[in-house]
């Protein structure tokens, strides 16, 4: 926008101003510095660059300046003033539209992720911030070690590096219980892989999990949650790879479902472990090695720093207590599963119940 495009309403007094100014060598009065802040503030709700607007004062300013007088000092500090009580009033309120911007998108996310909105109005306002919400969308989530805001550095990084790469592809970058999150539309894998790859390494090695594509606003809570879940079962599980997919994850919460199933399942499989030297945490461990490594003795030995020997002694052990072989295919799925749920249900840890 060019100085032609400044209407003269934000310029209004301003030349009589610097004409007295000019002959009396007066300062601005403080009403004249409050009238100069709120034609800022005007200018900057309507939508009008900072840079033009400091050029049509100075163009102004050319037009009204003294001739023939010795107050040119005068006039220059008047001028002074007034740009940088223009551009106070201007910059407070651009901080105001920020916040309230801000306060906007926390609201509509919230109101996104809880379903706590008519669904008709949550896609108008979701339309401000470039989701169509009749479209298939999917969720990732970031943790890190510590916690994040929106307005912190991280984020921001992920967000230019999004941006640069992607340009305006309808991605809503935001935090969210100090973790980052990601939508995008689901047929754009990609923006969500670069955005895993981005945000694992701004928040030194974070896990990223990534929800499945899912139609509508309700579809935006499913991969969210699906998201959240898959965080939570590797942490549970010692699952350390840097990006989750629930699609990949998908018998964890299926074998989670009936957790009174599952703990029965675990007690009975798993509970003669308890009566062994050193209790059942280190049979447990070898057969969660043993079955992470495929069957394999040699690396779940290595794994566990034991001899192979060692560890062939430890399985037999746990045929003996159990009445299950790892060994024998017959025995190994259910022996698995069991495992699975110990590590889901933190058994035989504190928290762990079967009733």
């Amino acid at each position: 926008m060019t100085e032609r495009d400044i209407p003269e309403q934000y310029l209004d007094g301003y030349a009589s101003i610097l004409k007295e100014v000019a002959a009396t060598g007066r300062r601005l009065t403080r009403d004249e510095i409050a009238s100069r802040r709120t034609l800022g503030e005007r200018a900057a709700e309507s939508g009008f660059g900072l840079r033009s607007l400091v050029s049509a004062h100075l163009s102004a300013a050319r037009g009204a300046w003294p001739r023939g007088t010795d107050s040119a000092d005068g006039a220059l500090a008047a001028v002074q003033q007034v740009v940088d009580a223009f551009a106070e009033g201007y910059e407070r309120a651009q901080r105001l539209a920020v916040r309230q911007e801000e306060a906007a998108r926390r609201e509509f996310i919230d109101d996104l992720l809880y379903g706590r909105s008519d669904l008709g109005r949550l896609a108008e306002r979701a339309e401000r911030f470039g989701l169509r919400l009749s479209h298939e969308h999917a969720v990732a989530v970031a943790g890190g070690a510590v916690v994040y805001d929106e307005g912190d550095p991280v984020p921001r990084q992920v967000e230019r590096a999004l941006i640069s790469r992607f340009g305006d592809r309808s991605i809503l970058l935001t935090t969210k219980d100090g973790r980052l999150l990601c939508i995008a539309p689901g047929h754009q894998s990609e923006v969500l892989t670069y955005f895993a790859k981005q945000a694992h390494a701004a928040t030194d090695g974070g896990q990223v999990a990534i929800g499945r594509p899912q139609f509508g606003p309700g579809g935006v809570v499913q991969s969210y949650e699906e998201a959240l879940s898959s965080l939570e079962i590797a942490e549970r599980l010692g699952l350390d790879d840097p990006v989750l997919r629930a699609a990949d994850l998908l018998v964890y919460p299926v074998l989670a479902r009936d957790r009174q199933a599952m703990a029965d399942l675990v007690h009975n499989t798993l509970g003669p472990l308890t009566a062994a030297r050193g209790g059942a945490q280190p049979l447990l461990d070898t057969l969660t090695a043993y079955f992470d490594t495929g069957c394999v003795a040699a690396e779940a030995a290595r794994r566990l720093s034991l001899s192979v020997r060692a560890l062939t002694y430890r399985l037999e052990r746990i045929h003996k207590l159990t009445g299950a072989n790892p060994s024998d295919p017959a025995h190994r799925y259910m022996l698995q599963t069991a495992v699975i749920g110990a590590r889901l249900l933190d058994w035989p840890g504190d928290g762990f119940a079967t009733g």
